[in-house]
């Protein structure tokens, strides 16, 4: 399916550049939206990776290679996210390709058949988050193996809503292969770090834009 990730979370260290390029890019997202600055704006500003507020069918396909995913995987994965949510996400007044994503308009693509740990405007939810665990973490407390991972997409279908499936399913999927550890468990911290995309910036820290580049090159 086009390469495994080369490295796992378990074994990826957040350097304290890092951590003041995550604090940098809080920041300036709650700058722009103000109160409306969610985790669902971090997790997808990751992916943007000339702060533009939008994000590109190739800024995802280079995104999933940075993470360490194939050619094949990234570039369905770009086809996928941006052909989803590139008409779903998006201003009025927009100018460009139906398949950019607009950062601002991103909880528009909220989809079905999730776990309700973002509400409808993109916020983090603690209860649904801890709910996860609580119903499905029965191997080990606070991590999920393949098979209860597995339960919990099957638990959370909703009748006919095939693209929900679809999105959930490939989102838990990747966040398994990229966040599992060597006995094949995906901990509840590695899971809470990809709500405000941190977990993203842990694995991949050389995604950047040459400006956010230039600032962990000074700190």
């Amino acid at each position: 399916m086009g390469g495994a990730p080369r490295r796992s979370a378990m074994a990826a260290a957040a350097a304290p550049s890092t951590l003041l390029l995550l604090a940098v890019l809080f920041v300036g997202w709650a700058a722009e939206y103000g109160d409306g600055a969610t985790e669902l704006h971090m997790h997808a500003a990751f992916f943007d990776r000339n702060g533009d507020g939008v994000v590109t069918p190739s800024e995802t396909y280079g995104a999933f290679r940075a993470l360490g995913f194939g050619f094949s995987v990234s570039t369905s994965s770009a086809a996928f996210i941006n052909g989803a949510l590139g008409s779903k996400c998006r201003p009025e007044n927009a100018t460009l390709s139906k398949l950019d994503i607009y950062i601002e308009d991103i909880q528009n693509g909220k989809h079905g058949s999730d776990t309700g740990s973002y509400d409808a405007e993109g916020r983090f939810v603690p209860e649904k988050f801890e709910e996860i665990f609580a119903k499905h973490a029965k191997t080990v407390p606070d991590a999920l193996t393949s098979d209860e991972i597995d339960q919990l997409l099957q638990a959370n279908r909703q009748p006919g809503d095939y693209s929900g499936w679809a999105a959930a399913e490939g989102e838990w999927k990747t966040l398994y292969s990229l966040g599992k550890d060597k006995d094949g468990l995906l901990h509840k911290d590695v899971v809470r770090s990809v709500y405000d995309g941190s977990l993203f910036h842990k694995l991949a820290p050389n995604w950047n834009s040459p400006e956010k580049e230039k600032l962990i090159r000074e700190n």
